[in-house]
């Protein structure tokens, strides 16, 4: 079987002329002209044509192009005599890494008529032995590690299920009913491939081994076994294991080796190519109990839903999960963008403090419903706190409190103090694509009030969020990282937030979490928190979040159209309680 491949070839020809002979189309250094570029352009038909033996050299030809591909670059330098030199350059495997270079010598002969000497040598090493072909030579499959040692993920034997227009759909489909596939799904899948084969399903060897020999009876079917990254887990999926996943294959590639190989007679023999290299076993930063925990945690929930959680200390990713829904929809743990609500008064709050003129204890205004610019601001059912110290303000989320500090600071007083938390910086790391979010400056009075409550044009994503609460505990925004020693690099620089402020938000979050919007988690010790809830479409529809940090343990819970935050709050203590 053929393996599909990019393949190119070079060739430089040193041939020889008489020195008294004038340089006419029929001189040797002409016709190596034209065998070299018949050669580089894969013209077997031409090359053939150009020796002295072409009914034995153009099958030979044809083979080798089929084989090992070519295209269309030459080179030529002459030299006295008739003996000439190809300098040949082959590419092959991913982006043409994989790079033969040789020298063959050939001769051309006859007086008026000149030919090249056929010889397969002429042309690559070997090719008297038999057709050529290249392959890769893998190396040994490395294993991705859990945050512990133990094994996330390991080549696995796979068996692809091919199903063939003309197949005994009824037969398979009984088959394979456990695995969710149904005579509809096939006759639909194959209406779309328009008369191709389809794949309906890949199997794992222990799904596979109970109707393996009953499915290769079946009419139109064939099984086809390859080797595949897998989870050891099967449950465990989602855009943890797709990061990995490539970064492995990049590795794998790296180190795999590659051969030339002849098919002689007596079997294969290898011509050209190295072994491949060891590769290292992957340890990635997931926390499979926490991961685990998190994914069940959101099992109950109906509607798109995904939790990210870091360690503070060293940025390392813990776990990263999502719901059905959620996977439907793609990464949106890592990269979905949405308004952030009230979980963003983490970083109004740390911009106010900044800014001076109020500290922890400054008694403010909660009524409400508070008009502000001309954006009338509700609180959640519109409760009226009165007059109360900014620490109860954010504890209860009053969001006339928030707006009344935003309005009054500077345009990008929210920006500059969202990019000190992570947010709105974007992040290059192996094994992870992330957004953070993004938060504009508020060129006017209206968009700051919107932008302090976490509305307007602030956006977040839940890796954003927990990102934010990790560099609350940590001081500053900890480079995140989900392979042991490989930290994500920051597209700018994020200064640190003055001490005393994540102190002062800290305590804020411990007082939300005690007698605030999150009490529901008041029996777990030492939890600080921010609950949110956020609008979007019509004003009729609120996602909800919750931000928590709990010893080194900072992470987001983001529910799609939960109406309130409560569900992420219930969602957070489903993890938590199962945890150490």
């Amino acid at each position: 079987m053929r393996i599909p491949r990019k393949a190119s070839v070079l060739l430089v020809a040193l041939a020889a002329l008489p020195v008294a002979c004038s340089s006419g189309p029929d001189q040797p250094q002409t016709v190596v002209e034209s065998f070299a570029a018949a050669l580089t352009s894969g013209d077997a038909a031409a090359a053939a044509a150009l020796t002295d033996a072409p009914e034995q050299a153009r099958p030979v030809l044809t083979a080798l192009f089929d084989n090992l591909g070519h295209n269309d670059t030459v080179g030529l330098t002459s030299t006295d005599g008739k003996s000439f030199t190809l300098e040949s350059t082959w590419k092959f495997g991913p982006d043409g890494r994989h790079v033969w270079s040789y020298s063959s010598a050939g001769t051309t002969t006859g007086a008026d008529d000149w030919k090249i000497a056929w010889q397969p040598t002429t042309v690559a090493p070997g090719l008297d032995l038999g057709p050529l072909s290249y392959s890769q030579v893998p190396a040994k499959p490395a294993r991705v590690l859990d945050a512990s040692g133990g094994e996330l993920m390991t080549q696995q034997v796979v068996t692809l299920v091919n199903v063939a227009p003309d197949a005994d759909l009824a037969g398979v489909a009984s088959l394979l009913a456990p695995q969710g596939v149904t005579e509809t799904t096939l006759r639909t899948d194959l209406a779309a491939a328009q008369g191709k084969p389809i794949t309906a399903v890949a199997l794992r060897e222990a799904d596979i081994a109970p109707v393996q020999q009953a499915l290769s009876g079946v009419r139109g079917v064939t099984l086809a076994p390859q080797p595949r990254l897998l989870t050891v887990d099967k449950t465990l999926a989602g855009p943890t294991t797709a990061g990995l996943a490539q970064v492995w294959q990049e590795q794998a590639d790296a180190a795999a080796g590659w051969a030339i190989r002849a098919q002689t007679p007596a079997g294969t023999q290898r011509i050209a190519g190295p072994d491949a290299t060891p590769t290292t076993d992957i340890a990635s930063t997931v926390d499979i109990d926490l991961q685990n925990a998190a994914e069940a945690a959101l099992t109950p929930v109906a509607t798109p839903a995904a939790i990210v959680a870091l360690r503070p200390s060293t940025g390392e990713v813990l776990a990263v999960a999502q719901n059905a829904p959620a996977d439907a929809q793609g990464p949106i743990a890592l990269t979905g963008l949405y308004p952030p609500g009230s979980t963003f008064k983490t970083v109004t709050v740390s911009a106010a403090l900044q800014a001076g003129g109020v500290t922890p204890d400054t008694v403010l205004p909660c009524p409400g419903r508070a008009t502000i610019e001309g954006r009338t601001i509700p609180n959640d059912n519109g409760f009226d706190l009165g007059m109360v110290p900014l620490h109860t303000a954010f504890a209860r989320s009053c969001n006339t409190t928030m707006a009344e500090l935003g309005v009054k600071l500077p345009a990008d007083a929210l920006t500059v103090a969202a990019q000190q938390l992570g947010l709105g910086v974007d992040y290059v790391t192996p094994g992870l694509t992330t957004v953070t979010g993004k938060v504009p400056p508020a060129d006017n009075p209206a968009q700051r009030v919107e932008s302090s409550i976490g509305q307007g044009t602030v956006t977040a994503s839940p890796f954003g969020m927990a990102l934010v609460a990790a560099s609350l505990a940590h001081g500053s925004a900890p480079a995140p990282s989900i392979i042991r020693g490989r930290a994500g690099t920051a597209d700018r620089p994020s200064a640190p937030v003055p001490a005393a402020v994540t102190s002062q938000i800290e305590t804020m979050m411990g007082e939300t979490v005690s007698s605030g919007t999150a009490t529901a988690l008041r029996d777990i010790p030492g939890l600080l928190g921010k609950t949110g809830t956020a609008e979007y479409l019509d004003d009729t529809h609120a996602h909800g979040w919750f931000v928590g940090i709990k010893d080194d343990l900072a992470f987001a819970v983001f529910i799609a159209d939960a109406g309130s935050s409560g569900p992420a709050v219930e969602a957070a203590g489903r993890m938590l309680r199962v945890t150490p």
